[in-house]
C-alpha cells in the first residue's frame, strides 16, 4: 500500500468513526448491557476495519460493513464463557438457600441404616463398618484382616446387599 492509499484510508476511516461511532456504541450498548464492553467492541470494530483497509480491501458500504464487523464481535462476546463470583450474585440480591428437609431425611436414614447394620453378620458388619464409616480403602481393610483385596471386595458387595434387603424390609 502505498503511502497515498494509506492517507486515503485514514481520511476514510476518520469520516466513518464520526458519523457512525455514535450509533455503534448505541447498538453494542443494546446488545451486551454494558457500556464499558460496548465501547470496547466499538473500538475494535474501527480497528479491525483499519487493518482490512490496509491490506487493500476494497468497502463499498462503510456503514454496513460496520455493523456487520460489530455484530460478529457481540457475536464472540456472547460466546466467551462468563463467569460470576458468589459475591456478585449477592451483591444482586442473590441469596443461596439449603433445603434442610433433605439433609434431615438423609441424616435419618444414615441412622437407621447404621442401627440395621447390627442386624448383619459380624463379618460383614466389621466390613461395612471400616468401609463406610471408618471410610478406609479395600487395601487398608485387606492389610488389617489379613484377607485378599478381591475377598474384601466380595465382602463389601455382600454385606450391601444384606444391608439393603433389611432396609428394604423395614420401609414396608
Amino acid at each position: 500500500m502505498t503511502i497515498k492509499q494509506e492517507e486515503q484510508s485514514q481520511i476514510i476511516l476518520a469520516d466513518a468513526h464520526h458519523d457512525f461511532n455514535k450509533c455503534l456504541n448505541t447498538h453494542a450498548f443494546f446488545k451486551v448491557h454494558d457500556h464499558a464492553i460496548g465501547e470496547d467492541l466499538v473500538q475494535e470494530t474501527f480497528l479491525k476495519t483499519w487493518r482490512y483497509l490496509l491490506r487493500g480491501g476494497k468497502i463499498d458500504h462503510m456503514k454496513a460493513f460496520l455493523y456487520h464487523v460489530l455484530n460478529n464481535l457481540i457475536i464472540d462476546q456472547y460466546r466467551k464463557h462468563k463467569t460470576m463470583s458468589l459475591d456478585t450474585f449477592l451483591e444482586k440480591g442473590f441469596e443461596p438457600r439449603v433445603n434442610e428437609s433433605i439433609d434431615r431425611y438423609n441424616y435419618l436414614d444414615g441412622k437407621s441404616i447404621i442401627l440395621l447394620m447390627e442386624d448383619l453378620p459380624k463379618k460383614y458388619n466389621n466390613i461395612i463398618n471400616m468401609r463406610y464409616i471408618k471410610d478406609l480403602s479395600l487395601e487398608e481393610i485387606s492389610n488389617i484382616t489379613g484377607e485378599s483385596k478381591n475377598t474384601v471386595a466380595v465382602q463389601v458387595h455382600r454385606g450391601l446387599g444384606k444391608l439393603k434387603s433389611l432396609y428394604n424390609l423395614q420401609q414396608k
